[in-house]
């Protein structure tokens, strides 16, 4: 299940990082792995709510509050950041196609173990 969640949250990513720059009229290549890691960043946070991290070694918080600030972080930087260097929508596309794989999986398994 996790090769096909990881999967469906990299071709998410690179749907929604298409879907910008084509609207955009920026056509360049876009390569990795990041808008998966950031559905995998949601999974954990979904999974492990209170579970605390330690944002530079020093700031804790808990797993659910750092998902939330990351992605609104990469809104925003989408949204009115300069550097075009970054696929921003890709990573929220990656969190975007993992939510909708979650809520996939919820709905088919109501009576076991949910992710």
């Amino acid at each position: 299940r996790f090769t096909v969640y990881y999967l469906v949250c990299l071709v998410g990513a690179a749907l929604a990082q298409l879907a910008v720059v084509s609207r955009a009229d920026e056509f360049g290549p876009t390569l990795g792995a990041s808008g998966a890691i950031f559905g995998i960043l949601l999974l954990y946070g979904l999974a492990f709510p209170r579970r605390i991290i330690l944002l530079y070694f020093a700031i804790p918080m808990p797993a659910w509050l750092f998902v939330t600030l990351y992605g609104l972080l990469e809104l925003y930087l989408g949204a009115f950041g300069s550097s075009s260097a970054i696929a921003h929508f890709a990573h929220l596309g990656g969190m975007a196609a993992g939510a909708a794989m979650i809520l996939y999986w919820r709905s088919r398994l109501p009576n076991q173990h949910r992710p």
